[in-house]
């Protein structure tokens, strides 16, 4: 007999049994391939930029410790230079407080301490300039406020104004900086530049 569920349901379709389950169709984004090349160029770029500022701030640093460490050899006896400075300045005064006449009518004994003041002196400014502290002596010279410190002005009308007639006290340099400037005495009331001639070339009316 036949089972009268089955013939209840409806027939299969045979074609519709052997018709093959397709799935939604892949949408492919646009130019997959150039996009990633535009993005590998970028990323490129910023890793060279980040290598250039890298090696950059790596050559300024370089640059920066060595000059410290130059500075560092250089002024390192700043301090101890200035002490001995005062060594110097007492030799020079014993020489100067001795008068010419006195030195040549000095017995042998004088003499000999005398030339033995000198060579000391000699050898302690060379052992400075040595280790980069060197004396100067700016006598003739227009007076400048970066390397001398003006302690008077002289009456001199043979030299220009400002310009350094007499030195009381030596400088130093130790490098290219100022280890104690020049005490000194600048001349006043010396001849004045001419005046510039009018450009026109004509002589400037009198006042009225």
């Amino acid at each position: 007999m036949t089972d009268p569920d089955l013939q209840k349901n409806d027939p299969v379709d045979p074609a519709q049994a052997s018709e093959p389950v397709v799935s939604k169709p892949y949408i492919m984004p646009d130019d997959p391939e150039i996009g990633s090349a535009e993005a590998l160029a970028k990323e490129a770029a910023e890793a060279r930029d980040k290598m250039l500022r890298t090696l950059a701030e790596m050559e300024n640093l370089r640059k920066r410790t060595s000059r410290e460490v130059a500075d560092a050899r250089t002024y390192a006896i700043t301090g101890f230079a200035r002490d001995v400075l005062e060594i110097a300045d007492n030799l020079q005064r014993a020489l100067d407080a001795l008068p010419t006449e006195a030195r040549e009518a000095a017995d042998p004994g004088l003499k000999a301490l005398i030339e033995g003041v000198e060579l000391t002196e000699r050898s302690l400014l060379n052992t400075l300039e040595k280790n980069g502290v060197k004396k100067f002596d700016p006598s003739g010279g227009k007076f400048d406020p970066n390397f001398q410190q003006a302690m008077f002005e002289i009456p001199d009308p043979s030299v220009p104004p400002g310009t350094v007639v007499q030195v009381m006290q030596s400088g130093f340099m130790i490098g290219d900086r100022v280890l104690r400037p020049a005490l000194v005495g600048v001349s006043k009331g010396g001849a004045k530049a001419p005046a510039a001639a009018p450009a026109n070339g004509n002589e400037p009316d009198d006042a009225a």
